[in-house]
């Protein structure tokens, strides 16, 4: 039978939120209007990547790729990246078309075998990803705007100090005929946040923890694993704490985000994974004892310490 050993997490080092979340929530929470595309393409000084993991998203993914080929004509990005699961909807087709440069996951770090869902996806991405900046965003958004890119690399570009940006937004909920505002994000609002704040009160005023959209230096990606699936977000999150502490980190709000939500049949294991995610990392500190946990996915090591060809 497992234990757990306290509830307060061990710090990764002292910064100046270290006992103040809701200091860093007030400080680094800011909003994407802050940074249109002009501002990053005169303050940045580093080059920019945009990577797309996607999986059956021909409906979406050409009107994101043709709003990023905008940015990049403007000069706040440099490369556009899509990298594609063997889609049978066209998906690769149409990202190409549209601008993009696409990799089959499957021809990317193949001695690692099958990939292993959307976490795996972006750590091999990083094998060819050319930015010293990288911001990942998801292919299946509704009415993308090219605000999701520039206010993501807005605080890496602008605010000194910060090397890690979480996105944070509305969640529409369709609902029969009706929609609720805010009623997305289920297993974010029901598991992730709670489990956090439970076991990580640092990281209590992080308010999507599970959002796929996430902009961060090459250099810190390349110094944490990666927990393949659905663990990705919630894994990344606390590494990236741990290693550069809520000093290094901001959330921007992209207002509204409307993509595919899953059926209530598909949220248990979801959920199930985020936490098996957070236990692995207990246990990992020793504040979990007990049999290892074994629902925890495959985790890919620290890119830095990968040959890549």
């Amino acid at each position: 039978m497992s234990r757990l050993i306290g509830t307060g997490a061990s710090e990764p080092g002292k910064d100046r939120f270290s006992d103040d979340p809701l200091a860093w929530a007030a400080e680094r929470s800011v909003h994407h209007s802050s940074y249109p595309a002009a501002r990053i393409a005169a303050e940045r000084e580093l080059s920019v990547s945009v990577c797309l993991p996607a999986r059956e998203c021909a409906d979406t993914v050409g009107e994101i790729v043709g709003a990023l080929v905008e940015l990049r004509r403007a000069g706040a990005i440099d490369e556009i990246v899509v990298v594609d699961a063997c889609s049978e909807d066209g998906t690769a087709d149409v990202a190409e078309r549209a601008g993009a440069t696409v990799f089959a996951e499957t021809e990317l770090l193949p001695s690692y075998g099958p990939v292993l869902g959307k976490g795996d996806a972006m750590w091999r991405a990083l094998s060819v990803l050319e930015g010293e900046l990288i911001c990942f965003l998801d292919a299946d958004t509704e009415g993308f705007s090219a605000h999701f890119a520039s206010g993501l690399l807005g605080p890496l570009v602008c605010e000194p100090g910060v090397s890690f940006v979480k996105a944070h937004y509305r969640r529409p909920l369709a609902a029969g005929d009706a929609t609720v505002r805010t009623g997305g994000g289920r297993v974010n609002h029901l598991t992730a946040r709670p489990a956090l704040a439970l076991f990580y009160p640092q990281l209590a005023q992080v308010r999507q923890p599970l959002a796929g959209e996430v902009a961060a230096t090459r250099e810190l990606l390349e110094r944490v694993p990666f927990m393949t699936g659905y663990g990705v977000e919630t894994a990344m999150l606390i590494d990236v704490w741990r290693t550069v502490g809520l000093e290094g980190m901001a959330q921007v709000d992209l207002e509204e985000h409307l993509n595919r939500h899953q059926p209530l049949s598909a949220l248990e294991p979801m959920a199930a994974t985020v936490l098996a995610t957070i236990a692995r990392r207990l246990e990992q500190e020793g504040r979990l004892t007990g049999p290892p946990h074994a629902g925890a996915p495959v985790e890919r090591p620290p890119m830095a310490g990968v040959p890549v060809a």
